[in-house]
């Protein structure tokens, strides 16, 4: 078996051997460099993609509201006529509106409801009673 000081010295060893120091920190810092110019190309390219997924998923749902919007006008239609063989039809038009006026007040009102609940931000509230006092500003030092 053979050990570590048994094996020749690789090109990595023999430039840290014989390259100044400021060249090797050199050589690091252009490593880095394009380390993290690469990642964020990659995360370009990642986000592009998400994003071109997300707006075809997006033209998508537009499209089936759409088509849900033409439904419910057509199924209002079809009671409005329905109903206009029973009560004539104007007084089945005003019928139809009724129903779609209850609704409407009831989506408004739980609509209300809920946007009444929202606290603001309350993330960032958190996020901020945690900041360690030696980052908050000391208001006796500024007076």
């Amino acid at each position: 078996m053979t050990s570590p000081a048994d094996l020749p010295p690789t090109e990595a060893h023999l430039k840290a051997e014989t390259v100044p120091l400021g060249e090797l920190l050199g050589d690091l810092t252009r490593d880095v460099s394009t380390l993290m110019r690469q990642e964020v190309e990659l995360a370009k390219a990642e986000l592009k993609e998400s994003a071109t997924k997300a707006g075809k998923g997006a033209g998508m749902l537009a499209g089936a509201a759409w088509a849900g919007h033409l439904a419910v006008v057509f199924l209002s239609l079809a009671l409005w006529w329905a109903l206009g063989q029973l009560v004539g039809l104007g007084w089945s038009a005003v019928i139809v509106a009724v129903i779609w006026g209850i609704v409407a007040a009831v989506l408004a009102s739980i609509g209300r409801k809920e946007l009444k609940t929202i606290n603001g931000m309350p993330r960032t509230a958190e996020t901020v009673k945690e900041i360690p006092p030696t980052f908050k500003p000391n208001t006796e030092e500024t007076r």
